[in-house]
């Protein structure tokens, strides 16, 4: 999997697994259930973290949570923006 790019912003509303709510860290988009900003785990992924890493660092996540995490900031990134 090809690494991307850490600058480009991404929308994470249409990702089945963040939600936003209100007052939980500041209205920021995380993974559903949890108080972890998926940047994190794209960040982690962008500095060259495996996916046993990241596991590693959020055992929160199962690893094909973490998988669709950044295959969905891939292909986000890739598509142009409007």
């Amino acid at each position: 999997m090809a690494r991307i790019n850490v600058a480009a912003e991404i929308d994470w509303t249409q990702c089945e697994l963040i939600e936003q709510v209100p007052g939980k860290v500041s209205g920021r988009p995380i993974v559903r259930g949890t108080r972890i900003l998926p940047d994190a785990i794209i960040n982690s992924y962008d500095a060259g973290g495996t996916l046993d890493d990241i596991h590693e660092d959020y055992p929160g996540l199962s690893i094909p949570q973490i998988q669709r995490l950044i295959e969905f900031a891939h292909t986000r990134r890739a598509q142009p923006t409007p």
